[in-house]
């Protein structure tokens, strides 16, 4: 699992760098964070984790001050999740995730980003079910039985941990997010997440070659443009 991540990781590297609006898209998903389990990042762990992530990208703090002040109000924008499923070139598999005020709209733009690829948007749970949905923390370490210990005996269900290069990396059901980060902190004190996410991590993966390469760089770097796309995650392997 954990070699499958990386892949993904590094196949992603170049268009997140392109990410030209990723100032707003943390916003935005700092504010729904917010609004849906409070405003407090003691109190929200999703919500610390996810302001610490920006921080690491270099949003200013003006952009997450302004996303929590807003959360804090009375109203505000009605977002929601909307998620995306399709075979881009090479026929990999493709997840799209959207926060989205209009999801007809999100739909058609998200649509016209596969057509334009010459991919094909597919439906709910159509790739879905080859991804496992993980929560995925990391941190330098080196005691595996310790950690695990600490984890089994806070009945954290993990799917997998592995220790390299002086770095230890659990993964386990997205739905065990704050039942492990708070028993990794009870055990060990403030850690210093390297990885701190909930991923779709690829079962298998697919070898994309040839004009495919160039045509899924298109597809990947059209989506991350839309601004109602937080996450994009694919099996492909070049």
């Amino acid at each position: 699992m954990g070699r499958a991540f990386q892949n993904r990781k590094e196949s992603m590297a170049k268009t997140a760098a392109a990410k030209t609006k990723v100032y707003s898209k943390y916003g935005r998903e700092i504010y729904v964070c917010a609004k849906q389990g409070g405003v407090d990042p003691n109190g929200n762990l999703a919500l610390r984790g996810l302001i610490e992530r920006a921080k690491k990208d270099q949003v200013p703090s003006h952009v997450i001050d302004k996303a929590l002040d807003k959360a804090s109000g009375v109203g505000g924008e009605d977002y929601s999740a909307a998620r995306y499923e399709g075979f881009g070139p090479g026929n990999c598999m493709v997840i799209v995730e959207c926060l989205t005020d209009n999801p007809n709209r999100t739909f058609g733009d998200v649509r016209a980003c596969f057509n334009k690829a010459k991919s094909k948007l597919g439906t709910p749970g159509s790739v879905s079910h080859m991804f496992d949905h993980c929560a995925i923390l990391a941190f330098e370490g080196h005691d595996e039985d310790a950690t695990l210990e600490a984890l089994m005996e806070a009945d954290v269900d993990v799917t997998d941990i592995e220790n390299e290069a002086g770095r230890i990396t659990i993964f386990a059901p997205h739905t065990e997010y704050a039942k492990a980060k708070q028993a990794l902190i009870d055990a060990f004190g403030e850690l210093d997440f390297e990885v701190d996410e909930i991923q779709f991590v690829p079962q298998t993966t697919t070898a994309v070659a040839g004009d495919d390469v160039a045509m899924l760089d298109k597809l990947l770097d059209t989506l991350n443009d839309l601004d109602d796309v937080q996450n994009v995650y694919h099996n492909a392997e070049q």
